[in-house]
């Protein structure tokens, strides 16, 4: 297994610097599912800066503030301090707005709201009077995107001091690369990412020295493993109701992507699984999306719902329903008949995400708005608009290595779905991606998707 834990997040890391560095008062709300790796990326900021890490637990008040007492008296070599610790916590930001200006970051924010309702109304008092008067640099990182979300909301007495708001996703694949091994095969890491996602923890946990079927088996199909625990822990934690959430996670998994379907399917009310759609949405679990085509995105009666997270899809579709397997130890016969028939299959289905979320970089697209197209009849991998020179891309993109006898069906298929969308009567460009293909010469573009890392 890799030995840093901190890996990429270049842009991110960037970002929090710059802030910084600009030298005026910022009051950071810094938030994102668990195991994304919020805090490793913050104490690699706070390490180059010396800046003050406080990690909130769910505790106490009282115990909370030992804890910060004790932490920033070793941070400040404050031995007074340390034999008496802060009473409250406009003593503790007293002391704090008395320091020079430093990065300081309260980690797991919410724990110590929870033991104190009032701390945010406290904050909002001494970030008026003190912290902001002296351009303070404070960050509230939370993993509850719930909680976070009600920090930021109108009601909060920190809604509207809060000068930055960052999301912290999960690593696109090009990002995720540094966690395999190079000399692994492009189509294997593309599997590895299907599978664990861009979430740096799931990444660390497989041993990319051993076999697929090995690291399934040992290091998820397991009763006691991180990742095989770890997606209902996240949703337990985020929901009041999580049975009526995985009974939709698991038909959404199964390819209900409609409000209807997914009702029907998961014996819930229509108006039910809209408001629980809403709640999986705001925490980055799902995703709602629209035929790239379409005017008006939001009355659309076109969209549909996906699972977001390639984990959750892989953890949804593979494992919720056959748990029997891992209860009765018969881990391989789940891998053989379950999942392996299927995974390049799965794998390809995440692939032309991948594709779409990495074909910016090719310098031919600039220019372009990249989604998917579908109807009740045909589905495209790829349309490209370019408005401005009123052209279109239509594409397929292909896991695997293409023949010139498949290039030539690709090519055909894709002028004929073109007929269905390029209703504006744009120039249009035809667009293969794969992970390589033999040489034919057509006036399609084919790109072997390495050329894009």
């Amino acid at each position: 297994m890799p030995e840093n834990k901190f890996k990429n997040r270049v842009k991110e890391l960037a970002l929090i610097e710059e802030l910084y560095k600009i030298g005026s008062p910022k009051l950071v709300i810094f938030y994102g599912r668990r195991r994304v790796g919020k805090t490793e990326l913050l104490k690699e900021f706070l390490n180059k800066y010396n800046g003050l890490y406080l990690l909130s637990r769910q505790e106490s008040e009282k115990e909370q503030l030992v804890k910060f007492s004790l932490q920033i008296a070793e941070f400040f070599n404050d031995n007074v301090l340390k034999i008496n610790p802060f009473a409250s916590w406009d003593a503790l930001f007293t002391y704090l707005s008395k320091k020079p200006r430093m990065p300081i970051v309260f980690d797991e924010f919410p724990y110590a709201v929870q033991a104190s309702k009032k701390l945010p109304s406290v904050l909002q008092d001494y970030w008026d009077n003190k912290f902001s008067k002296n351009k303070s640099f404070i960050i509230l990182c939370g993993s509850s995107i719930s909680m976070m979300e009600r920090l930021l909301g109108h009601k909060s007495p920190i809604y509207g001091r809060r000068t930055e708001q960052i999301l912290l996703e999960p690593l696109k694949f090009s990002d995720a690369l540094l966690f395999f091994p190079e000399k692994m095969p492009l189509k294997e890491k593309i599997i590895y990412y299907s599978i664990l996602g861009g979430t740096p923890a799931y990444l660390l946990e497989f041993d990319f020295d051993k076999s697929l079927k090995d690291n399934l088996k040992e290091n998820l199909l397991k009763k006691n493993k991180f990742l095989y625990q770890d997606v209902m822990f996240v949703l337990k934690e985020e929901l009041k109701e999580p049975r009526n959430y995985f009974s939709i996670l698991d038909s959404m998994a199964r390819g209900n992507t409609k409000i209807g379907l997914i009702a029907n399917d998961a014996g819930l009310e229509k108006s039910f699984v809209i408001k629980y759609l809403s709640v999986l949405t705001s925490l980055q679990l799902i995703e709602r999306r629209i035929p790239i085509t379409e005017k008006n995105k939001r009355k659309s009666r076109k969209g549909i719902y996906l699972i977001k997270d390639s984990f959750f899809k892989f953890w949804f579709k593979f494992i919720f329903e056959n748990q029997e397997y891992v209860e009765q130890e018969r881990q391989g016969k789940l891998i053989e008949e379950k999942i392996i028939p299927e995974l390049n299959s799965f794998a390809g289905r995440i692939f032309e995400d991948v594709v779409l979320s990495e074909i910016l970089k090719h310098k031919d697209y600039q220019g372009y708005i990249f989604g998917r197209w579908w109807d009740s009849e045909l589905e495209v991998d790829i349309v490209g608009l370019n408005k401005a020179e009123r052209e279109i891309i239509v594409g397929e993109v292909k896991f695997s290595n293409l023949s010139k006898k498949d290039i030539a069906n690709i090519e055909k298929s894709l002028k004929e779905k073109s007929k269905r969308i390029n209703t504006l009567g744009f120039k249009e460009k035809f667009l293969i991606v794969c992970l390589g293909h033999e040489n034919y010469k057509t006036e399609t573009k084919i790109i072997n998707f390495k050329d894009f890392l």
